[in-house]
């Protein structure tokens, strides 16, 4: 699905800004400077390329821009339900936001869960901080993606429903303003990314599922 090379989500602030700012400037033109630039960084916070999506068989790529903090092996019970491996993305405020979806599938499970607002960058914010997990089975594996609030986010967008099928890549959602997303994979996946390296969502392939 195209969408406009500013997501429509960002529009309201982008437009409250840029009143602001011409309301300033008949007052003086350096009172309207800040919401000025204010304006100009909300489009470009809120800007949503299109990406080629990478083709191949049991390929998972990045559900979000950003930097990987971890990948580790964890308990699952909420929709793998049991092992699996975690991978962490943390998005800066300069990172685009959108959220793709890691593999081709249906949805079969979403959840969101109230919580706190720790900074993204603190490995624990995926567990106590909100959150919205969404599910998918894609073939004989099961795959679940996390949007997670951080320090200053305050609103996490989510648009599929369950029984929604969603294409490796799509655009399945957002996080307003700094944030971290974090994806489990089944055991015996391939993981490609570690710690440190930068990712981009729909785009960077970061593992391939089990045979």
């Amino acid at each position: 699905m195209r969408r406009p090379i500013i997501a429509r989500e960002g529009w309201p602030f982008a437009a409250a800004l840029l009143i602001l700012a011409l309301l300033a400037l008949l007052v003086h033109w350096a009172l309207a400077l800040l919401p000025a630039l204010l304006t100009l960084f909300v489009l470009w916070f809120f800007r949503d390329p299109e990406r080629p999506i990478p083709e191949g068989e049991r390929l998972v790529v990045s559900p979000a821009d950003g930097r990987v903090m971890f990948v580790r092996e964890v308990e699952e019970p909420r929709f793998m339900g049991g092992r699996a491996i975690l991978v962490s993305i943390f998005l800066s405020v300069f990172d685009v936001h959108i959220n793709r979806a890691p593999v081709a599938g249906e949805v079969r499970y979403r959840e969101y869960v109230p919580g706190q607002f720790l900074a993204a960058w603190d490995e624990t914010v995926g567990e106590v901080n909100e959150r919205a997990y969404l599910g998918l089975v894609s073939g004989p594996h099961r795959v679940l993606v996390s949007q997670v609030a951080g320090l200053l986010a305050r609103r996490i967008i989510t648009w599929p429903q369950v029984g929604d099928r969603l294409q490796r890549g799509e655009r399945f959602g957002l996080i307003r303003f700094g944030s971290c997303t974090q994806l489990w994979l089944p055991p015996g996946s391939e993981v490609l990314v570690g710690p440190g390296d930068r990712v981009a969502g729909g785009k960077t392939v970061i593992g391939r599922l089990p045979q």
